[in-house]
């Protein structure tokens, strides 16, 4: 089975290090998006919060970056599954770990269980870990 690791991170803390032995797997640089922290009714909010997800679905180009994204992910996702592979790890970095990374990260972690349920996903919030979950796939 295809584990998939889904990391929110800040990138003033560092990559994530993939603990799988592999070495590595994507890492997308949310900094190029709009950051709603700066502005003052979201400074408290992550990027799971639904307020946050709205200004970054209408207002930042956020959805056409995760439709790139998605197009890239499944070519490894599909070519891994095809190999038998056991790990995959992506990671999302934004300045602070809060707002675009998360959203990311539960956006992604979102589109693989749907598209590929035969896969497991573990997302993990590096800055904001009462946010990180474990998705039951069905």
């Amino acid at each position: 089975m295809l584990k998939i690791d889904i990391h929110s991170f800040s990138y003033k803390k560092g990559i994530p290090k993939d603990d799988s032995g592999n070495g590595g797997g994507f890492c997308f640089d949310c900094r190029g998006i709009m950051n709603p922290g700066r502005i003052e009714k979201y400074k408290k909010s992550t990027g799971a919060d639904a307020d946050v997800q709205e200004y970054l679905e209408t207002q930042t180009e956020m959805p056409k970056f995760l439709d790139l994204i998605k197009c890239l992910i499944s070519i490894n996702i599909d070519n891994y599954l095809s190999r038998s592979f056991e790990n995959l790890q992506i990671n999302f970095g934004c300045t602070g770990g809060q707002h675009r990374s998360v959203y990311a990260a539960v956006k992604i972690a979102k589109f693989i269980k749907e598209k590929y349920p035969q896969t497991k996903v573990k997302i993990t919030h590096d800055e904001q870990s009462a946010l990180s979950i474990e998705p039951r796939n069905s």
